[in-house]
């Protein structure tokens, strides 16, 4: 039975919908789910305003050719996305051992889509559909449109359109692009013509049409030398901006090269608002449990873009640095809808976007002349242009916390205090503080050594150590017991053990225990998982130290949670590496303590943790005076 207002996702629906044939059959990795969150519901509703009919083929069987044709031959094309995702990240740990659940699956099961899953649905519906158009979207085809280093097999890859042998990318968000693509093969245009489109990726053999153009080294070349790719990789990141970028033209043997058009233009708000107030559903197909779901269903976004910077983050490659913001009264109405539900408590679980506080350009000449090619909005200064008012994003909160039915207003998304501290009088934070935390602020410090923070592209120490005594010192005045929750991360290239030294230092001094650490994860199209690949850092062209081996990583990631027994010998080891002996022992600087040594009945020494039950005999008491640090 067909559930009312979805897309078609079988033959039964089409005919209820009084379809013959779809135009775009689009193929996802992920559950459908009708909601602005999932890149596939926004992408087919635009299309479906503009008079296309589309269908859903969700997690095809990819063993299998015939659950690809489940909705017959689309009338111009074959639309491809792995999901919300890269599906290698969606499946594997930084540490390459599968992940137990999968949150865009109903249920959480794991399985359902296949690894590199755009590459895998392509290659399976040009198995059956030889001649049909194939467009690849979605953040796994964005952030490998062109050549790049992959985590997973440790390889240096070549443009997914080529592996995929699709025929176009629509790279970053897609909106624009997707519609002129279809206005396009709708006027008959062949798909092999269409390389006039901003934000679309394609293959030609003949560039010579192409207007102040960049050539880009070639693949084979970069798979070669390193440093070329690095180069290679700069070139593309300063051509990230739709006012300034160039086309990118990266050469491949037999004479074939993979181009990159401009990015598409930032949306404006009214289209933006356009977008959001499109006839979704704002529900998984048809009412199955979708994990991802039960976060963003009473959340709402107000943003996209980033003019952050970080240099672990792939948000430049994929929605660029300009900020693009919906307006008040769509984002009140669409809260209004969420009060009227019978699920809801009250509580809107967050606003915001990839950095929540981010609600307008970073300066005012941006959305005419674009972004700084060579120079950073926040990084490592923030720069003397930057419009740091929060006054927009405070005056939107307070009308949302003032609507009936709602109790309170949370931000969840990430902020940036360097961007919050920025503000004069600190109205935001105050405000932030006292209606918009949920008992725990969560913040991205990433790290604490300034030395490592440069290679993050992150504000130094003395701006995080500001923001907490401002966060503390309010939190005092307003009579309220709000907690910081820093993320941080070890083996960031540029890391070393004295580095990850240094942060369990400053974890033993401010008494935070991290349950959960993180492993910097090379993910495709960043700036430091091109370090991580080349020992390089792209940006100035010198030698960048990587921890690439299992254990030093693994001693990286141990510092940071020291006072677990089972990290111990690698907090040791870590220790005596660096000649750090003074922090083992029982003094209040220490972070463990020494080894206890007893006679076993065989006369051997046998090493023991400090305080660790014995397994027989009577525990002697200790004569003397406890060891300071250095003892150990």
């Amino acid at each position: 039975m067909m559930a009312e207002g979805f897309l078609p996702v079988s033959r039964e629906d089409m005919e209820k919908q009084h379809i013959d044939q779809l135009d775009f059959v689009y193929v996802i990795g992920d559950a459908y789910v009708d909601h602005p969150s999932f890149g596939h519901a926004i992408i087919s509703r635009v299309l479906q305003a503009h008079g296309f009919t589309v269908g859903i083929i969700s997690q095809p069987d990819w063993k299998k050719d015939g659950s690809i044709a489940v909705l017959g031959r689309p009338r111009l094309a074959f639309l491809v996305t792995s999901g919300n995702m890269d599906s290698m990240v969606n499946h594997y740990y930084v540490s390459k051992k599968r992940r137990e659940r999968d949150a865009y699956t109903p249920g959480g099961v794991t399985g359902k889509r296949p690894d590199h899953a755009a590459v895998v649905y392509s290659n399976l519906i040009r198995r059956t559909y030889k001649d049909v158009p194939i467009i690849l979207g979605g953040i796994e085809a964005s952030l490998r449109r062109l050549a790049h280093y992959d985590y997973w097999s440790d390889s240096y890859k070549r443009s997914i359109l080529l592996d995929a042998g699709a025929d176009l990318i629509s790279y970053g968000m897609g909106e624009k692009s997707i519609v002129e693509i279809a206005e396009a093969l709708d006027a008959g245009i062949s798909v092999k013509d269409i390389t006039f489109i901003k934000g679309t990726v394609y293959r030609t053999q003949d560039i010579s049409g192409i207007y102040d153009g960049l050539l880009l080294p070639d693949y084979e070349a970069c798979r070669k030398e390193k440093k070329l790719y690095a180069e290679s990789f700069m070139r593309q990141y300063e051509n990230t901006d739709p006012f300034q970028g160039k086309a990118l033209m990266e050469p491949y043997p037999n004479k074939v090269f993979v181009v990159q058009n401009p990015p598409a233009e930032p949306l404006t708000v009214q289209e933006m608002d356009d977008i959001y107030d499109l006839p979704y559903m704002r529900a998984p197909y048809p009412s199955i449990g979708v994990p991802a779901v039960e976060e963003i269903k009473f959340s709402l976004i107000s943003c996209r873009g980033c003019f952050g910077g970080c240099n672990f983050c792939a948000l430049t490659f994929h929605q660029g640095r300009i900020v693009q913001v919906r307006s008040h009264a769509s984002l009140l109405k669409e809260a209004q809808w969420m009060t009227g539900q019978p699920d809801f408590k009250g509580y809107i679980h967050d606003v915001g976007g990839p950095t929540a506080n981010f609600r307008h350009p970073s300066c005012q000449k941006q959305l005419q002349t674009g972004v700084c090619k060579n120079r950073q909005c926040l990084f490592p200064e923030p720069c003397k242009n930057l419009d740091s008012s929060h006054e927009d994003y405070s005056s939107l909160l307070k009308k949302l916390r003032q609507l009936s039915g709602v109790k309170k207003v949370f931000i969840r998304s990430g902020v940036r205090f360097d961007y919050m501290l920025q503000e004069k009088g600190d109205r935001f934070l105050k405000e932030m503080i006292q209606y918009h935390v949920s008992g725990l602020c969560k913040v991205a410090p990433e790290h604490i050594s300034d030395r490592v923070l440069y290679y993050m592209g992150k504000p130094k120490r003395e701006i995080y150590d500001r923001f907490v005594r401002k966060y503390e010192e309010y939190n005092k005045k307003f009579g309220l017991k709000q907690y910081l929750v820093p993320y941080l991360m070890s083996s960031h290239p540029g890391a070393q053990i004295k580095d990850a030294v240094e942060l369990a230092e400053y974890l033993r001094d401010t008494g935070h225990q991290p349950e959960q650490v993180q492993d910097f994860y090379p993910t495709p199209s960043t700036i430091s998982t091109v370090m991580y690949y080349t020992g390089i850092d792209p940006r100035t062209g010198e030698s960048v130290y990587v921890a690439k081996n299992p254990h030093e990583k693994a001693m990286q990631r141990a510092l940071m949670q020291y006072r677990r027994p089972e990290n111990y010998e690698l907090v040791r080891e870590a220790l005596l590496s660096v000649h750090r002996e003074d922090l083992i022992g029982f003094g209040p600087k220490c972070l463990i303590p020494p080894r206890k040594m007893r006679r076993t009945d065989q006369g051997k020494e046998r090493a023991e943790y400090s305080g660790k039950k014995r397994t027989g005999g009577k525990r002697k008491k200790r004569k003397g005076k406890k060891k300071d640090c250095g003892d150990g």
